[in-house]
């Protein structure tokens, strides 16, 4: 059976936490870092809060992005996806899905529930 340490994992898992610096709330789920900030965004936060890695449910490790609630809205749009960057080294480090897309409008604020980010174990 095939293993990984919990370090190998938290290595992985730590970029989030020391890197990352802003979330946006795009319109389609972005591949790059200009797709995630430029073309698909309606909006960010740079008060982004991302928990050390710890156990997973189910095996692995993940770590948890604090929720959000100071987002500005820079676009008018159905927003239905995260993106979480690292805005110093021009970086995409993670996408996914909202638990429920929300239509936002420009000039306004919008909330994000907090999510996890995890790494199973090797099967």
């Amino acid at each position: 059976m095939a293993t990984l340490s919990d370090r190998v994992f938290d290595n992985g898992l730590t970029v989030l936490d020391t890197e990352a610096n802003r979330i946006d709330i795009c319109s389609t789920e972005p591949a790059t870092y200009a797709e995630a900030t430029s073309t698909y965004t309606l909006g960010n936060s740079t008060s982004l809060s991302i928990g050390a890695p710890a156990d997973r449910s189910g095996g692995g490790r993940e770590v948890t992005v604090a929720a959000i609630s100071d987002g500005s809205v820079t676009a008018t749009g159905t927003a239905a996806y995260y993106a979480i960057v690292d805005t110093l080294n021009s970086r995409l480090l993670a996408t996914g899905s909202l638990s429920a897309s929300q239509v936002v409008t420009s000039g306004n604020t919008f909330t994000l529930t907090s999510v996890t980010i995890g790494i199973p174990d090797p099967a």
